[in-house]
């Protein structure tokens, strides 16, 4: 599959002794690779080490796993190590739940994600600028056809 697109296709392996031994001989062929199934940060070596482009952390599932605020920590540690080392492996966060998270750890130098449309929604749909937006528009149409200054 990926030699019919290889500009495009990343195959997604997990973070296990199988998986890093797949991945490596992947790279070697010139394969993309994703390293998934990713709960602690010294995990982001192993993905480095291998060649993958992407490290997948499953951040809700982290949280359930390792307890509330633990997962996202270990998130914001891998961010750390891949900064800190100048990878080019880039942490692909995945199993977002809420907008919130996604800022969060825009903020803490995560860059890639993926999310649901729900989540998508989330980052659209604030009612303060929904509202803020109507009045703008009421403002406009008031002011339709008067002389600029005069209202």
């Amino acid at each position: 599959m990926a030699a019919l697109a290889p500009d495009l296709v990343v195959v997604k392996l997990p973070c296990t002794e199988a998986g890093l031994t797949a991945a490596a001989a992947l790279r070697v062929q010139g394969v993309r690779v994703t390293i998934t199934a990713i709960y602690a940060a010294q995990q982001m070596l192993l993905a480095q080490a291998v060649g993958a482009e992407y490290a997948a952390p499953y951040l809700a599932r982290m949280e359930s796993a390792l307890g509330e605020g633990k997962g996202f920590a270990e998130v914001v540690r891998m961010a750390r190590i891949a900064a800190a080392t100048g990878s080019s492996t880039r942490v692909l966060v995945a199993s977002i739940r809420n907008a919130s998270d996604l800022a969060l750890l825009s903020a803490e130098g995560c860059d890639t994600f993926t999310f649901s449309p729900a989540v998508a929604e989330q980052l659209f749909c604030l009612e303060a600028t929904e509202r803020a937006a109507a009045d703008f528009e009421a403002a406009a149409a008031r002011n339709a056809g008067k002389p600029a200054g005069s209202g």
